[in-house]
């Protein structure tokens, strides 16, 4: 296991049980007491846990991880729905792009896809987003332009929201936008933690021809502080094979459309 890898695992171990002390956090993720004592002072210098004497305790403040750590969280279905996502796409398109590991993973997939590769004259995808993150990854392509709206970033999630970035949006129309979120459910919709993005992402949407929730199904069933909307705003859900048939059909029934990708037999 690499080491943002069992920082991950440990911060997740943590989330479930709110305590740990080092040998049992050891004993855990398989790795030397003297190595767990490193990864815990590297997260309390983070502020991501809360050291104790001989241990750790949740920190306040790990309601969400960063996503530098999530990264590996469902990677292989995370991957199925931007594949899915992809398969949407048309070259010449305007496309949103909210912040979040599977938003991301959408930005890497079209990046790399053979009919937006092509370089030229004209950009091949026009990708407008309030993410730092993929802004900075899909930069170095000259296919593909990219617009980041301006706005206050947030340390977490690496977005940018606020006044600025929806100045920007407000001026601006799209072909389809991808709006990631941290929990959907039949009753809420898509929900995040944070209420600036959840208006920021909300008004991505609605600049879209086309607006289409992504989350992985571990994300299914769960409800976060702040409404970003459901089929008042989405038209599609895309999510992954874990999605049970009778949500599916409470989404349905709803107005949303639901794809419920497959993970490739290359198992990303």
């Amino acid at each position: 296991m690499r080491r943002h890898e069992r920082l991950n695992a440990l911060l997740e171990l943590l989330g479930e049980r709110g305590r740990l002390d080092v040998e049992e956090a050891a004993t855990s993720l398989e790795v030397s007491v003297a190595t767990m004592r490193r990864d815990m002072d590297a997260l309390a210098e983070q502020q991501l846990l809360t050291r104790t004497r001989g241990g750790a305790v949740l920190s306040s403040v790990t309601y969400d991880l960063p996503i530098r750590y999530k990264h590996s969280h469902h990677a292989v279905q995370k991957h199925a729905v931007a594949e899915a996502a992809a398969e949407m796409v048309e070259p010449g398109d305007i496309v949103g792009l909210s912040g979040g590991t599977t938003t991301t993973e959408i930005a890497r997939t079209l990046a790399t896809r053979p009919e937006f590769a092509e370089t030229g004259p004209d950009p091949r995808l026009t990708i407008v987003t309030n993410s730092l993150n993929i802004a900075y990854e899909l930069a170095v392509r000259p296919q593909i332009k990219i617009v980041l709206t301006g706005g206050v970033a947030h340390s977490r999630s690496f977005e940018l929201t606020g006044p600025y970035s929806e100045s920007v949006l407000r001026q601006l129309t799209l072909d389809i936008a991808f709006i990631g979120v941290n929990a959907v459910d039949t009753q809420w919709g898509g929900t995040v933690h944070d209420e600036a993005e959840a208006t920021t992402n909300r008004l991505m949407a609605e600049r879209a021809e086309r607006a289409v929730m992504v989350a992985d199904s571990s994300k299914l069933g769960l409800r976060c502080f702040a409404r970003v909307g459901g089929a008042d705003v989405f038209g599609t859900l895309i999510t992954d094979t874990g999605m049970d048939e009778e949500s599916q059909q409470e989404f349905t029934d709803q107005g949303l459309r639901v794809v419920a990708a497959a993970p490739s037999t290359a198992g990303r």
